[in-house]
């Protein structure tokens, strides 16, 4: 129970010494020495209090939920807020950020200058003081902390596919679906069946041309060889005749046309069926197993180039047309194949014409832009070679010229070019002038008849002159009220940064109240140890009476019979070696505690030698601080003089 209520004591002090009261919040009772309590003036900043609203709602916003905890204080919410940010961020840093909670005095320090330092690395556009997060100044901690908000959320969003892909594919190395395994097992057979498909139903040959039949130069006729040799017939579909009549239509002349409508599908079909016979001659039918289109012929095939292609086609095409005309003379004469002819030939001469005029329009487009082209190169280069040779000029009169002379030279040719300037603003302030007074004088010749016109022109003018004049004190008045507003708020500012009497008269005051603090804890830890001493020594007296009550109760009851005594005396025995070894157990407590209180001893001896070396440090840095000053007061009267 002592030990409890001793570290409650320890608590209770540390918060009361080291407890920092925020910028803005309602100050505590203070006390004298004496324990009165003094009177001071308090005071609420409602807007340091809106600021930190919004900033706990938009960390809130982003995720960090502790900032709804009741318990934690605002400066535990707003750190912890802008570590978890900067964490959540993923920057490359290399600070440790370890954010605790309820962290004393240095603690808190560390951390706000370690986010000070990484905020410039990231690129932060607001500027942050360990200060002002320490002073809880929310005004300027908002929109660090916005900021960090919208790096976090943008982060976040960026990883989360990237993240959400690569839990799959962990998942997916260790793990699989039921559908996933169903597919498995599905896979294999249907990979089976689907080449046991393509073998049963791949393309058989069924003939085989003769080595003697003659090697087929055109590549249709090959095209249609190789399609005959595997059993399919290659033929004409009905849409493709209709639009080959229709091209021929097209192509034709008029008087050409009603001629050509007059070749029929059965021309056609009976043309295809004599060319498939005529190809089907040179074959001979063949086993199911025997010979397979070879890699060599359609290396063959493929090698040839396409000029000999198109031009054993076009000698293909007019021996075919020839053997036609020759074995059909009733139905394709000479005069419809030189119609043909002249149709084709007339397309062709249709093409190449316009493709020349679309060609002269863009030679005679491009010709135009590179004649102005050529001008305006021809102009730049003119250009460029005249300010050459002016700079060149420039460039030995200066090397010849003193500097000094250029220098003032320079500043003169300014000053002129400032004067003219304002030359030609007074000339034309001053026509405008002339303008309005000629105005004037006109105006004031038309009504120079008038007297009553006169008088009333006078009092209109000056009426307006005084508007105009009460405009302008207005105005003044209103820059004056602005200037003053700004002059107060730099110096409520300047006020509120405290001088060097004022923060000396505060850290003797927190000594003071440090020392009256430790004073009174002290002497309540010497009353709680009393206490635990007294407390202590009644329990032993208690256990004492009660143990010699009970001897002196039990006592004629043991001595009625020798049985009953040597149990008593056993009893008394055992009693005499619990008390010894009870008191050896307080012995080694005792020597416990002395050795602490000696460890404590020598641990208290080196924080005062911390303390001496401390105030020793803090003295030496006050003189040299007040050397400093005095130095920089010598240089600036060296420097005014």
């Amino acid at each position: 129970t002592g030990q409890r209520v001793e570290g409650h004591v320890d608590e209770m002090a540390a918060a009361v010494v080291f407890n920092r009261l925020p910028t803005g919040s309602k100050l505590g009772p203070q006390y004298d020495q004496e324990g009165n309590v003094i009177e001071v003036e308090t005071r609420e900043d409602e807007e340091q209090n809106v600021k930190l609203t919004e900033i706990l709602e938009l960390l809130v916003a982003a995720g960090y939920f502790r900032a709804r905890i009741k318990g934690l204080s605002p400066f535990d919410k707003v750190v912890g807020g802008m570590t978890w940010c900067i964490t959540t961020c993923n920057f490359d840093i290399d600070v440790d950020l370890l954010f605790q909670e309820n962290s004393t005095i240095g603690q808190k320090i560390a951390l706000t200058e370690k986010i000070v330092s990484v905020l410039p690395n990231m690129k932060c556009p607001h500027r942050l003081e360990p200060h002002q997060i320490q002073g809880l100044d929310f005004i300027h901690i908002f929109p660090v902390v916005q900021w960090l908000v919208k790096r976090a959320i943008e982060t976040r969003e960026e990883m989360g596919d990237y993240i959400r892909a690569f839990s799959i594919s962990q998942f997916q190395k260790t793990h699989s679906l039921l559908q996933d395994d169903d597919f498995q097992q599905r896979k294999d057979k249907a990979m089976k069946t689907v080449v046991e498909v393509s073998d049963v139903y791949k393309p058989q040959r069924k003939y085989k041309r003769l080595a003697g039949a003659g090697e087929l130069v055109d590549e249709e006729s090959r095209v249609h060889s190789t399609l005959l040799e595997f059993g399919r017939k290659y033929g004409f579909s009905k849409q493709s005749k209709t639009e080959t009549t229709e091209d021929k239509k097209g192509i034709l002349p008029t008087g050409l046309a009603a001629e050509n409508t007059k070749l029929s599908e059965d021309d056609l079909e009976a043309a295809e069926e004599l060319r498939i016979k005529t190809l089907m001659t040179g074959m001979a039918a063949m086993a199911t197993e025997e010979g397979k289109l070879t890699a060599s012929s359609v290396g063959h095939i493929v090698g040839l180039q396409s000029e000999e292609i198109k031009q054993i086609a076009s000698e293909y095409a007019e021996k075919q047309s020839e053997l036609s005309a020759e074995d059909r003379p009733e139905r394709l004469g000479a005069a419809q194949q030189y119609r043909r002819q002249i149709a084709s030939l007339n397309k062709q001469i249709l093409q190449k014409s316009k493709q020349l005029e679309e060609l002269q329009v863009k030679y005679n487009e491009i010709q135009a832009t590179c004649e102005e082209e050529k001008k305006k190169l021809v102009e730049v280069m003119n250009y460029g070679q005249k300010l050459d040779k002016e700079l060149a000029n420039l460039e030995a009169v200066e090397s010849e010229a003193d500097s000094s002379i250029l220098e003032k030279l320079r500043e003169l040719v300014t000053m002129n070019e400032g004067l003219k300037d304002q030359e030609q603003q007074f000339r034309n302030h001053c026509r405008e002038e002339m303008a309005r007074l000629q105005q004037n004088i006109e105006n004031l010749k038309s009504v120079a008849g008038n007297e009553e016109a006169e008088v009333k022109e006078h009092s209109e003018l000056i009426e307006q002159q005084y508007k105009e004049d009460r405009e302008k004190l207005q105005k003044i008045r209103l820059l004056l009220a602005r200037r003053n507003r700004e002059i107060a708020v730099l110096q409520r500012k300047i006020d509120e940064v405290p001088s060097r009497a004022e923060l000396t008269q505060y850290q003797r005051r927190f000594v003071e109240l440090y020392n009256q603090v430790a004073a009174t804890h002290k002497e309540t830890k010497q009353f709680f140890t009393l206490y635990n001493t007294l407390d202590d020594k009644k329990v032993y007296l208690e256990k004492e009476v009660n143990l010699l009550n009970s001897i002196h109760d039990n006592f004629q009851q043991a001595m009625a019979s020798p049985a009953t005594r040597e149990q008593f005396l056993r009893q008394m025995e055992q009693i005499v070696e619990g008390i010894k070894q009870n008191r050896m157990k307080l012995e080694k407590k005792k020597q416990e505690n002395k050795m602490r209180r000696d460890q404590l001893n020598d641990e208290y001896l080196e924080v005062l030698e911390k303390q001496r070396l401390y105030f020793k440090t803090v003295k030496e840095f006050k003189e040299e601080c007040r050397k400093n000053e005095m130095l920089l007061n010598k240089l600036r009267t060296m420097g005014i003089s």
